[in-house]
């Protein structure tokens, strides 16, 4: 791949083109807010100068609701030898191409699935898609040429790609990422009109929740006006389960000890499920999901402290699987949470005592 023209200079598009263009790629933007596409340049994406002639392939990178529309556009306008959309909905996009009459043989669904909670360009980043899924949705129509420049803008963006059917990927993202998305944000939304007592409160649990309930509105209206119903379908089986959660805590108000311990079983039930689901969870380089122990160390809120403690495991020569931060509200300190794997969790405690390290039990 030498060329290609990205329209739709948000997020998604911007990161993949700067993912492109510092891989040698000659990238040309559009956008249609002409001003987007030039912070877009700006960033070192591309340029915003029109092709001159045919590019190797075209990425577009806007909203579900018009993906159909700019794709029968450019493929109208023979602007590429390949095309590739990259919404989070997939079914209802490619059945609305083909309803135009477009030949679909030169294009391949596909949804990178990586994002932020900050949108635009400026939220951008080459290394976005790093390591991360990517979905490539091929028909039988599909030509082996566009296959193979789709699986090579995904090697460019150093993400793994993954070849699923469009309406298979669009029930999975209604479970994965459209679900938790509402979901969060229906918790986050408790919090509006919550006392500030109550507010001063959270703690980790919370925020990481809540974290995505900080996503544009806008951008998920439209994502979830183009998979409507699998998301129902998913949200149908949470609201069963609110359902029987409630009744299962009402019953434990109980005065009859037989109601109260079916109410207890309830509500075992439910979390217990839920650790099972949470074990499906794939893990560290996408592998199985791995148990590991948490080291928690108590730290300050202070410019290098966090490359020191990184520092001092890597000295006795322990490898932090992964790490969480949990910070104390209205103080400058914090703990940090170092998952290492269960053989190294005693090395790393005593190491780090020995260096003045405070842990937490």
């Amino acid at each position: 791949m030498r060329t290609a023209l990205v329209i739709g200079t948000g997020l998604i598009g911007t990161s993949a083109a700067l993912a492109l263009a510092g891989r040698g790629v000659t990238v040309h933007l559009v956008d249609h807010d002409a001003a987007q596409a030039r912070t877009a340049a700006a960033l070192g994406a591309g340029t915003d100068a029109p092709p001159e002639g045919r590019v190797d392939l075209a990425v577009v990178a806007v909203p579900p609701a018009h993906v159909a529309a700019t794709l029968a556009e450019v493929i109208k306008a023979d602007a590429a030898r390949g095309y590739l959309d990259v919404a989070s909905v997939k079914g209802g996009p490619r059945r609305e191409l083909e309803a135009t009459g477009t030949d679909l043989s030169a294009y391949i669904g596909s949804h990178p699935m990586s994002g932020k909670e900050r949108s635009g360009p400026l939220a951008a980043s080459a290394d976005l898609f790093e390591g991360r899924p990517w979905v490539l949705t091929p028909t039988r129509d599909t030509d082996t040429e566009v296959l193979n420049l789709a699986l090579e803008l995904v090697a460019l963006c150093r993400a793994v790609p993954v070849v699923m059917d469009a309406d298979a990927h669009d029930r999975a993202v209604a479970l994965v990422s459209h679900t938790p998305q509402l979901v969060s944000s229906m918790v986050a939304a408790r919090l509006r009109e919550a006392d500030e007592t109550a507010v001063r409160l959270c703690g980790q649990g919370i925020r990481d929740v809540t974290r995505i309930a900080a996503s544009d509105p806008r951008m998920w209206v439209d994502i979830l006006s183009a998979n409507p119903g699998p998301v129902a379908d998913v949200l149908a089986g949470v609201a069963s389960d609110l359902e029987e959660t409630v009744r299962s805590l009402r019953s434990l108000q109980a005065d009859d000890a037989a109601e109260r311990s079916a109410g207890a079983a309830g509500i075992e039930d439910v979390l217990r499920r839920g650790n099972a689901g949470r074990a499906r969870v794939p893990g560290k380089h996408g592998a199985a999901p791995a148990s590991y122990e948490t080291v928690a160390v108590l730290i300050s809120d202070q410019p290098g402290e966090l490359a020191r403690i990184f520092a001092d495991a890597g000295r006795v020569g322990v490898n932090i699987e992964d790490v969480r931060i949990e910070h104390a509200t209205g103080q400058q300190a914090g703990v940090v949470q170092l998952m290492v794997e269960p053989s190294a969790a005693p090395v790393l405690s005593a190491s780090l005592r020995e260096r003045g390290w405070a842990l937490r039990q």
